[in-house]
């Protein structure tokens, strides 16, 4: 499986940016896609979680703001982040996750390269 996020780039503080994740391979759709992020000097860090039968899940810090959805017959997922803060700044990561289904970074299967996402104040 192969994963290639797009739609990074700078944004002012409460602007919008929505990221996106090609997978390949025909078993998209059993997957559980995730995003998590990395900022300079931090441990990478869970943000979001879409299961396959639709389940999300939210770090709280991103809570209210960020919205993951899927879209199986593109082989896509997406998270849309509103109301970006300075602290959202950080390299966005897609996964991908194999059942059992898992919240953590070693949960994740397969990974993608990433996109940095900086938000100025």
């Amino acid at each position: 499986v192969q994963l290639v996020e797009s739609g990074g780039g700078l944004v002012q503080a409460g602007g919008s940016v929505r990221l996106s994740c090609a997978a390949s391979g025909r078993t998209f759709v059993t997957f559980a896609m995730g995003w998590f992020r990395q900022a300079p000097g931090k441990e990478r860090e869970f943000v979001a979680v879409i299961r396959s039968g639709g389940s999300t899940y939210y770090a709280d810090s991103v809570k209210g703001r960020f919205t993951v959805s899927r879209d199986n017959a593109k082989n896509t997922v997406y998270l849309q982040m509103n109301s970006l803060k300075p602290e959202d700044t950080a390299v966005y990561y897609c996964a991908a996750d194999q059942p059992p289904y898992g919240l953590g970074r070693g949960d994740m299967d397969y990974w993608g390269k990433g996109t940095q996402v900086t938000v100025s104040s």
